[in-house]
């Protein structure tokens, strides 16, 4: 059974909306299919988004003890669905939240192998000491994987960012390197390639993506993940491309097309490994196309969703 989950906290976000993404999809569920979302009624994470209004205290870790407090309370709700035998879909603001789902899935499964596809134009994997903005949703992956990327340094967190950070990361690795896919990937900074290269982790790049064919990428991400008791599946819209929507806080040209997305997310839909989705980055505010980005993210949601109930429901998943 799903259980859609909102977590709306755009705390870790460089630019205001993405909190409004649920509501932009909502929106655009009433033109495309005004009944969708009342057989799909959410669980509302609780926000801190009050904290916007407040100057950040931590530079490099930009209002870092809300997140903190985004992580437990996520966490929470995603291992009470889970622990209750349901599939977690959530709706997230920006991407730092994915951390919190992250966290929310091993305090489930604490034994559990996770593997982690991550489909998004951005690799997430900074730290207090390597980002250049100190905006969270650069860092989900890097929480995930426990790493500082202490060789490349180039900030002084300060004790209250240094204490967040560890909080944040946990008592131990969440994810293992060899068990995390990039899809889409074409945005990265020094520090990110760095790491990217010294645990070889696996990227698939929109051209490479087009060249072998989405059937092919994912029966790769599929092997590698062979050894995984689940995995995990984070989609930023942003991994598509902007002639598609401008409404995400970070888009990068190049990426894929509505169709193109809509097949890698059926696909992980129908895989039996996949316990969790989250879609994320959604950001109306900075949408000129009249809810363009809210529209396609609903075709999206609702193709993923027809896919998952169709796997659910089969006898051997009863």
């Amino acid at each position: 059974m799903l259980q859609l989950i909102t977590a709306m906290s755009e705390l870790g976000a460089g630019t205001r909306g993405s909190s409004l993404g649920y509501a932009a999809i909502r929106s655009a569920s009433f033109r495309i299919q005004p009944k969708f979302f009342r057989s799909l009624q959410p669980r509302k994470v609780q926000t801190n988004n009050a904290l916007l209004y407040r100057h950040p205290e931590t530079p490099y870790g930009k209002r870092i003890r809300g997140i903190v407090r985004m992580y437990r309370r996520i966490s929470a709700v995603v291992a009470e669905t889970l622990d209750d035998g349901q599939f977690p879909l959530i709706i997230s603001g920006d991407h730092s939240n994915a951390g919190g789902t992250i966290a929310g899935i091993k305090q489930a499964f604490p034994l559990a192998r996770l593997g982690v596809v991550w489909i998004d134009a951005h690799a997430d994997l900074h730290s207090p000491y390597t980002s250049p903005s100190g905006n969270l949703h650069g860092m989900p992956l890097a929480t995930a994987l426990g790493e500082d990327n202490l060789a490349c340094k180039i900030n002084e967190p300060s004790m209250v960012t240094r204490e967040s950070w560890i909080k944040l990361k946990g008592p131990s690795q969440r994810v293992r390197p060899e068990d995390l896919a990039y899809i889409g990937l074409r945005s990265t900074e020094g520090p990110e390639n760095d790491l990217i290269a010294k645990y070889r982790i696996k990227v698939f790049r929109v051209p490479e993506v087009r060249a072998q064919g989405i059937e092919s990428i994912v029966e790769q991400v599929r092997s590698q993940m062979a050894d995984c008791d689940m995995v995990y599946v984070s989609f930023d819209v942003d991994s598509m491309d902007p002639s598609i929507s401008v409404g995400t806080g970070t888009p990068v040209p190049g990426g894929f097309e509505e169709s193109e997305a809509k097949h890698l997310l059926e696909l992980f839909a129908l895989d039996s490994k996949v316990r969790c989705i989250e879609f994320t980055e959604i950001n109306p505010l900075l949408d000129k196309g009249g809810n363009a980005m809210g529209s396609a993210a609903f075709r999206l949601l609702q193709n993923t969703v027809y896919r998952l109930q169709d796997r659910l429901s089969r006898p051997s998943n009863s």
